[in-house]
């Protein structure tokens, strides 16, 4: 079924107009709400077709308003209001997102009309439509929404009044967050052309740095300033997840600023234990501290496909079917700290320092032994039962937690020091 025939039964059941069904059911659908609930939220919106009186939305606290909530009216300052463009349907769309506080707490909203918003501005917008959106309420203002300048603003705590034109720390940064604005270092910069929505589209990605740590971003509208390598201030980007952990995305819509000054990017990492590393749900860059117990099958010596560069299997890829692989060496080492595991994945140089040869070495075994798994076993030896330091970017999925390593070193930490270390933190 068409959008047209979901509106245009929609109004007839609730007996409202079939535009105005249709542009609040085209703004839900757009912004990725399965039809279905978007159907339900529109119920709720107009009452279900029971008519009468119910009068205009309750007035809510930020605090107060819940995904059950078909629509409300609430009086807040904008935090912060950037520009980002999706595409439905064939067509494209700019909306403005943000964030919204009052004295009690602090919202996400979307705008699908352009109502002016601007951080600091003290507004009251009646009949915004409320959905859920990754378990939490958000705002939508759109076309049936009422939105005013205020004169007086709400008095928000210090710590809502801090966000106040979207200023942060790359450690700070969280998925889903929007219309934020760094300083940061390019530490890592590459161009790259992918399969965009338009077709072949050229990005530039790599890694930021600022004092407060690292995380991966994609610019998809190469800015010069940032391919020259940095220093920027970057207004308006969003965040989005990336392999399990938080990437700042560039727009066509944020501005790159070169710096005049230099960014200090902090030497230090966080160590966390495993298990607490585990439950964020994903860092970016994390260090851990634990014992090897085991090395996974697919270590060692290895074939990858020259297409794709994915491992093979008995010279079969999964995309690319039967391929002439490429050999490699990669280490898949299993940590455990005793509150927790995790995979380490060790690309091909860090598995050449812990086997303690080349790729032309591990190959000249394999062909003495007419075994490639003794390699993996050569590795096994040398690592399992001994603790490690390891540093790297942990991403936590379906199948279990990874560490993608970018250091990979024995500890010499004291073992009697650490373990007094952590049964202190047990008991606390």
């Amino acid at each position: 079924m068409e959008l047209d025939d979901h509106a245009e039964a929609l109004a007839s059941d609730l007996g409202v107009d079939k535009e105005e069904v249709k542009s609040d059911l085209r703004n839900l659908v757009e912004y990725s709400v399965p039809i279905d609930e978007a159907k339900q939220s529109l119920r709720r919106k107009y009452g279900d077709g029971s008519g009468g009186g119910g009068g205009g939305p309750s007035a809510k606290d930020i605090a107060d308003i819940t995904p059950e909530d078909g629509n409300v009216t609430v009086t807040g300052v904008v935090l912060t209001a950037g520009k980002r463009s999706i595409r439905y349907q064939g067509d494209d769309h700019v909306i403005v997102e943000g964030r919204l506080a009052d004295e009690t707490g602090v919202i996400d909203y979307t705008a699908w009309e352009d109502f002016g918003l601007e951080p600091g501005d003290a507004v009251t917008a009646g009949n915004a439509g409320v959905r859920e959106w990754d378990g939490e309420p958000e705002l939508n203002l759109g076309e049936s929404t009422s939105l005013s300048f205020e004169e007086e603003s709400p008095e928000l705590p210090a710590e809502f009044a801090d966000e106040i034109g979207g200023d942060a720390d790359l450690a700070a940064l969280q998925t889903g967050d929007r219309a934020v604005n760094v300083e940061v270092a390019v530490l890592e910069c590459e161009r790259r052309t992918i399969d965009g929505r338009d077709g072949e589209t050229e990005i530039l990605s790599g890694v930021f740095g600022d004092e407060s740590g690292r995380l991966p971003f994609t610019n998809w509208d190469p800015a010069p300033e940032i391919e020259d390598g940095g220093p920027v201030r970057i207004e308006n980007a969003y965040v989005q997840e990336f392999r399990g952990v938080p990437e700042v995305n560039v727009s066509a819509f944020s501005t790159v600023t070169e710096l005049d000054r230099e960014i200090d990017v902090g030497a230090d990492t966080t160590t966390m234990a495993v298990g607490e590393a585990v439950r964020t749900g994903g860092i970016y860059d994390v260090e851990l501290v634990g014992n090897v117990i085991a090395v996974r099958d697919g270590s060692g010596l290895i074939q990858r496909c020259p297409e794709c560069y994915r491992v093979i299997q008995k010279g079969q890829c999964r995309t690319h079917g039967d391929v002439n692989g490429i050999d490699d060496l990669r280490v898949k080492a299993i940590l455990d700290d005793g509150t927790g595991t995790v995979t380490v994945v060790l690309d091909d140089e860090l598995t050449a320092d812990v086997y303690g040869g080349t790729l032309e070495d591990a190959l000249e075994q394999a062909r003495e032994a007419m075994d490639q798994e003794v390699v993996a076993e050569t590795i096994r030896d040398r690592i399992v039962g001994r603790e490690y330091r390891v540093r790297g970017h942990l991403s936590v999925d379906e199948y279990g937690a990874n560490v993608d390593a970018e250091t990979f070193a024995e500890s010499d930490d004291d073992p009697e020091t650490r373990a007094r270390a952590f049964l202190e933190g047990v008991t606390a």
